[in-house]
Protein backbone atom coordinates (compact mmCIF):
# COMPACT_ATOMS: atom_id res chain seq x y z
CA UNK A 1 0.00 0.00 0.00
CA UNK A 2 1.34 3.04 -1.04
CA UNK A 3 0.61 5.78 1.46
CA UNK A 4 0.71 10.00 1.39
CA UNK A 5 3.99 11.20 2.59
CA UNK A 6 3.39 13.43 5.76
CA UNK A 7 4.48 17.22 5.59
CA UNK A 8 5.72 19.08 8.44
CA UNK A 9 3.61 21.89 9.61
CA UNK A 10 6.53 24.45 9.33
CA UNK A 11 6.43 23.50 5.16
CA UNK A 12 3.12 24.70 4.73
CA UNK A 13 2.61 27.55 2.70
CA UNK A 14 -0.67 29.37 3.33
CA UNK A 15 -1.24 31.11 0.49
CA UNK A 16 -4.36 33.18 0.21
CA UNK A 17 -4.17 34.47 -3.69
CA UNK A 18 -3.83 32.64 -6.95
CA UNK A 19 -0.66 36.24 -6.92
CA UNK A 20 0.77 34.45 -4.11
CA UNK A 21 0.05 36.61 -1.05
CA UNK A 22 0.64 35.40 2.38
CA UNK A 23 -1.19 36.53 5.49
CA UNK A 24 2.11 38.06 6.55
CA UNK A 25 2.72 39.72 3.11
CA UNK A 26 -0.72 41.48 3.60
CA UNK A 27 0.25 42.08 7.01
CA UNK A 28 2.69 43.89 5.84
CA UNK A 29 1.19 45.42 3.28
CA UNK A 30 -1.44 46.95 5.35
CA UNK A 31 1.35 48.44 7.78
CA UNK A 32 3.40 50.03 5.05
CA UNK A 33 0.57 52.04 2.87
CA UNK A 34 -3.03 51.46 5.35
CA UNK A 35 -1.30 53.94 7.87
CA UNK A 36 0.39 56.28 5.62
CA UNK A 37 -2.90 56.73 3.69
CA UNK A 38 -5.00 57.17 7.15
CA UNK A 39 -2.57 60.01 7.95
CA UNK A 40 -2.91 61.35 4.42
CA UNK A 41 -7.10 60.97 5.09
CA UNK A 42 -6.68 62.75 8.73
CA UNK A 43 -3.94 65.49 7.28
CA UNK A 44 -6.94 66.27 4.54
CA UNK A 45 -10.12 66.25 6.78
CA UNK A 46 -8.26 68.59 9.38
CA UNK A 47 -6.66 71.41 6.70
CA UNK A 48 -9.60 71.23 4.36
CA UNK A 49 -11.59 72.24 8.24
CA UNK A 50 -8.47 75.16 9.05
CA UNK A 51 -9.03 76.70 5.85
CA UNK A 52 -12.47 76.96 6.19
CA UNK A 53 -12.38 78.45 9.25
CA UNK A 54 -9.66 80.90 7.70
CA UNK A 55 -11.60 82.27 4.51
CA UNK A 56 -14.49 82.79 6.85
CA UNK A 57 -12.15 84.60 9.52
CA UNK A 58 -10.89 86.40 6.69
CA UNK A 59 -14.21 87.22 5.09
CA UNK A 60 -15.49 88.46 8.56
CA UNK A 61 -12.15 90.82 8.68
CA UNK A 62 -12.82 92.12 5.25
CA UNK A 63 -16.41 93.01 6.30
CA UNK A 64 -15.02 95.08 9.28
CA UNK A 65 -12.63 96.51 6.77
CA UNK A 66 -15.49 97.78 4.61
CA UNK A 67 -13.95 96.18 1.55
CA UNK A 68 -14.91 96.21 -1.73
CA UNK A 69 -17.48 93.32 -2.32
CA UNK A 70 -15.57 92.25 -5.94
CA UNK A 71 -12.55 92.58 -4.21
CA UNK A 72 -13.55 90.55 -1.00
CA UNK A 73 -14.94 87.84 -3.30
CA UNK A 74 -11.63 87.41 -4.86
CA UNK A 75 -9.62 87.68 -1.95
CA UNK A 76 -11.55 85.21 -0.65
CA UNK A 77 -11.36 83.01 -3.66
CA UNK A 78 -7.72 82.94 -3.63
CA UNK A 79 -6.68 82.24 -0.27
CA UNK A 80 -9.10 78.93 -0.28
CA UNK A 81 -7.27 78.04 -3.87
CA UNK A 82 -3.72 78.56 -2.48
CA UNK A 83 -4.13 76.96 0.88
CA UNK A 84 -5.68 73.96 -1.16
CA UNK A 85 -3.01 73.34 -3.43
CA UNK A 86 -0.67 73.51 -0.60
CA UNK A 87 -3.10 70.96 0.98
CA UNK A 88 -2.83 68.88 -1.33
CA UNK A 89 0.81 68.74 -2.08
CA UNK A 90 1.10 68.44 1.96
CA UNK A 91 -1.39 64.91 1.19
CA UNK A 92 0.24 63.96 -1.54
CA UNK A 93 3.94 64.24 0.34
CA UNK A 94 2.37 62.14 3.26
CA UNK A 95 1.82 58.92 0.42
CA UNK A 96 5.58 59.33 -0.64
CA UNK A 97 4.71 61.07 -3.74
CA UNK A 98 7.64 63.06 -4.89
CA UNK A 99 6.74 66.65 -4.57
CA UNK A 100 9.58 68.13 -5.57
CA UNK A 101 8.86 67.71 -9.14
CA UNK A 102 5.40 68.58 -8.95
CA UNK A 103 6.55 72.27 -7.20
CA UNK A 104 9.17 72.73 -9.66
CA UNK A 105 5.83 72.18 -12.48
CA UNK A 106 3.87 74.60 -10.61
CA UNK A 107 6.55 77.37 -10.65
CA UNK A 108 7.26 76.79 -13.83
CA UNK A 109 3.39 77.02 -15.04
CA UNK A 110 3.27 80.16 -12.86
CA UNK A 111 6.26 81.48 -14.51
CA UNK A 112 4.98 80.87 -18.13
CA UNK A 113 1.55 82.25 -17.38
CA UNK A 114 3.50 85.67 -16.04
CA UNK A 115 5.36 86.62 -19.15
CA UNK A 116 2.31 85.79 -20.93
CA UNK A 117 0.01 87.67 -18.70
CA UNK A 118 2.15 90.78 -17.43
CA UNK A 119 -0.24 92.69 -19.15
CA UNK A 120 -3.10 91.98 -17.70
CA UNK A 121 -1.28 90.93 -14.48
CA UNK A 122 -0.28 94.84 -14.17
CA UNK A 123 -4.21 95.70 -14.73
CA UNK A 124 -4.92 92.83 -12.12
CA UNK A 125 -2.58 94.87 -9.45
CA UNK A 126 -4.07 98.09 -10.41
CA UNK A 127 -7.53 96.92 -9.77
CA UNK A 128 -6.84 95.13 -6.31
CA UNK A 129 -5.08 99.10 -5.42
CA UNK A 130 -8.21 100.65 -6.83
CA UNK A 131 -10.77 98.46 -5.03
CA UNK A 132 -8.43 98.23 -1.59
CA UNK A 133 -7.49 102.42 -1.49
CA UNK A 134 -10.76 103.48 -3.19
CA UNK A 135 -9.75 106.80 -5.17
CA UNK A 136 -13.34 106.09 -6.63
CA UNK A 137 -16.47 104.33 -5.78
CA UNK A 138 -19.12 103.97 -8.62
CA UNK A 139 -21.71 106.61 -8.80
CA UNK A 140 -18.15 109.12 -9.14
CA UNK A 141 -17.57 111.78 -12.21
CA UNK A 142 -14.00 111.63 -13.05
CA UNK A 143 -11.58 112.08 -15.52
CA UNK A 144 -8.70 109.81 -16.28
CA UNK A 145 -6.79 108.53 -19.11
CA UNK A 146 -8.24 111.26 -21.29
CA UNK A 147 -11.69 110.23 -20.28
CA UNK A 148 -14.08 111.97 -18.54
CA UNK A 149 -17.61 110.24 -17.04
CA UNK A 150 -19.59 108.29 -14.31
CA UNK A 151 -17.85 105.22 -13.14
CA UNK A 152 -20.57 102.67 -13.98
CA UNK A 153 -18.79 99.49 -12.99
CA UNK A 154 -14.96 98.57 -11.25
CA UNK A 155 -13.80 95.27 -12.48
CA UNK A 156 -10.64 93.51 -11.32
CA UNK A 157 -8.96 94.47 -14.69
CA UNK A 158 -10.65 97.50 -16.08
CA UNK A 159 -12.99 100.52 -14.76
CA UNK A 160 -15.70 101.20 -16.87
CA UNK A 161 -17.44 104.60 -17.24
CA UNK A 162 -20.69 105.92 -19.16
CA UNK A 163 -19.09 109.55 -20.78
CA UNK A 164 -21.50 112.56 -20.58
CA UNK A 165 -22.42 111.50 -24.51
CA UNK A 166 -23.61 108.33 -23.04
CA UNK A 167 -20.78 105.86 -24.27
CA UNK A 168 -19.31 103.62 -22.84
CA UNK A 169 -15.79 103.86 -21.80
CA UNK A 170 -13.44 100.90 -20.85
CA UNK A 171 -9.78 101.81 -18.92
CA UNK A 172 -7.44 99.39 -17.94
CA UNK A 173 -7.08 99.49 -14.15
CA UNK A 174 -2.93 99.40 -14.41
CA UNK A 175 -2.87 102.74 -16.01
CA UNK A 176 -6.28 104.11 -14.02
CA UNK A 177 -3.90 103.03 -10.56
CA UNK A 178 -0.57 104.81 -12.09
CA UNK A 179 -1.90 107.76 -13.45
CA UNK A 180 -4.26 110.96 -12.60
CA UNK A 181 -7.24 110.83 -11.44
CA UNK A 182 -9.41 113.66 -11.38
CA UNK A 183 -12.61 112.65 -8.48
CA UNK A 184 -15.21 115.46 -9.23
CA UNK A 185 -17.56 113.60 -6.80
CA UNK A 186 -15.19 113.29 -4.01
CA UNK A 187 -16.05 116.58 -1.96
CA UNK A 188 -19.41 116.47 -2.80
CA UNK A 189 -20.04 119.65 -4.37
CA UNK A 190 -18.80 120.99 -7.78
CA UNK A 191 -18.28 124.77 -9.27
CA UNK A 192 -19.41 125.73 -12.37
CA UNK A 193 -16.87 127.87 -14.43
CA UNK A 194 -18.40 130.72 -16.84
CA UNK A 195 -16.86 133.67 -18.02
CA UNK A 196 -18.77 136.57 -19.76
CA UNK A 197 -17.86 140.03 -20.71
CA UNK A 198 -19.61 143.48 -20.71
CA UNK A 199 -18.48 146.51 -22.58
CA UNK A 200 -16.56 149.41 -20.84
CA UNK A 201 -19.25 151.64 -20.45
CA UNK A 202 -21.13 149.20 -18.51
CA UNK A 203 -22.16 149.65 -15.03
CA UNK A 204 -20.39 146.48 -13.76
CA UNK A 205 -22.04 146.78 -10.38
CA UNK A 206 -25.61 146.71 -11.77
CA UNK A 207 -24.06 143.63 -14.41
CA UNK A 208 -22.71 141.77 -10.55
CA UNK A 209 -25.71 142.24 -8.84
CA UNK A 210 -28.32 141.25 -11.71
CA UNK A 211 -26.30 137.95 -12.39
CA UNK A 212 -25.54 137.11 -8.84
CA UNK A 213 -29.52 137.71 -8.03
CA UNK A 214 -29.91 135.22 -10.60
CA UNK A 215 -27.80 131.98 -9.48
CA UNK A 216 -29.55 132.78 -6.21
CA UNK A 217 -32.55 132.13 -7.30
CA UNK A 218 -32.15 128.38 -8.95
CA UNK A 219 -32.31 125.84 -6.34
CA UNK A 220 -29.92 123.79 -7.80
CA UNK A 221 -26.89 126.11 -6.66
CA UNK A 222 -25.67 125.53 -3.11
CA UNK A 223 -25.67 128.30 -0.56
CA UNK A 224 -22.55 127.23 0.68
CA UNK A 225 -20.25 127.57 -0.46
CA UNK A 226 -21.99 130.99 -2.13
CA UNK A 227 -22.31 131.26 -5.56
CA UNK A 228 -19.58 134.44 -7.04
CA UNK A 229 -19.25 136.79 -10.05
CA UNK A 230 -16.09 138.79 -9.95
CA UNK A 231 -13.67 140.78 -12.26
CA UNK A 232 -11.90 138.07 -14.05
CA UNK A 233 -9.81 139.98 -16.60
CA UNK A 234 -9.89 143.47 -18.29
CA UNK A 235 -9.36 141.82 -22.13
CA UNK A 236 -8.84 144.29 -24.77
CA UNK A 237 -12.92 144.68 -25.62
CA UNK A 238 -14.51 143.75 -22.62
CA UNK A 239 -15.03 143.39 -18.93
CA UNK A 240 -14.45 139.53 -17.67
CA UNK A 241 -16.93 138.68 -15.17
CA UNK A 242 -16.18 135.33 -14.11
CA UNK A 243 -19.91 133.75 -12.79
CA UNK A 244 -19.13 130.62 -10.00
CA UNK A 245 -22.00 128.89 -8.62
CA UNK A 246 -21.32 125.86 -6.92
CA UNK A 247 -23.60 122.71 -7.28
CA UNK A 248 -23.89 118.61 -6.75
CA UNK A 249 -22.25 116.87 -9.29
CA UNK A 250 -25.09 115.32 -10.29
CA UNK A 251 -26.38 118.45 -11.24
CA UNK A 252 -23.76 120.05 -13.13
CA UNK A 253 -24.34 119.94 -16.66
CA UNK A 254 -27.77 121.35 -15.97
CA UNK A 255 -26.47 124.06 -14.00
CA UNK A 256 -23.69 124.43 -16.59
CA UNK A 257 -26.13 125.25 -19.12
CA UNK A 258 -28.60 126.75 -17.36
CA UNK A 259 -25.94 129.51 -16.02
CA UNK A 260 -24.49 130.39 -19.40
CA UNK A 261 -28.12 130.81 -20.97
CA UNK A 262 -29.61 132.78 -18.17
CA UNK A 263 -26.69 134.88 -18.03
CA UNK A 264 -27.32 136.10 -22.11
CA UNK A 265 -30.99 136.83 -20.35
CA UNK A 266 -30.56 138.77 -17.45
CA UNK A 267 -28.00 140.89 -19.24
CA UNK A 268 -30.31 141.64 -22.32
CA UNK A 269 -33.28 142.45 -19.49
CA UNK A 270 -30.82 144.69 -17.44
CA UNK A 271 -29.79 146.36 -20.82
CA UNK A 272 -26.24 145.28 -20.61
CA UNK A 273 -24.23 145.21 -24.12
CA UNK A 274 -22.18 141.83 -24.11
CA UNK A 275 -19.46 143.07 -26.93
CA UNK A 276 -18.74 141.81 -29.85
CA UNK A 277 -14.99 140.85 -30.49
CA UNK A 278 -13.34 143.68 -32.76
CA UNK A 279 -11.44 143.10 -35.58
CA UNK A 280 -9.42 145.68 -37.44
CA UNK A 281 -9.64 145.67 -41.04
CA UNK A 282 -6.85 146.94 -43.41
CA UNK A 283 -7.04 147.96 -46.91
CA UNK A 284 -4.32 148.70 -48.72
CA UNK A 285 -4.66 150.77 -51.36
CA UNK A 286 -2.97 149.77 -54.53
Amino acid sequence: MIQNPVVPAENLDLNLSPDGLSLENLTGYALDYGIPLLKAILIYIIGAFIIKKLVKVTSKLMDKKDYDVTLKKFLTSLIKWVLTILLIVTVAGTLGIETASFAAILAAAGLAIGLALQGSLSNFAGGVLILIFKPYKIGDLVEAQGELGVVKEIDILVTKLITPSNKLALIPNGPMANGNIVNYTAEGKMRVDTTVGIGYGENMKQAKDALLAMLESNTKILKDPAPSVNVSELAESSVNLAVRPYCAPEDYWDVYFWTIENTKLVLDKEKIEIPYPHAVEIHKEA
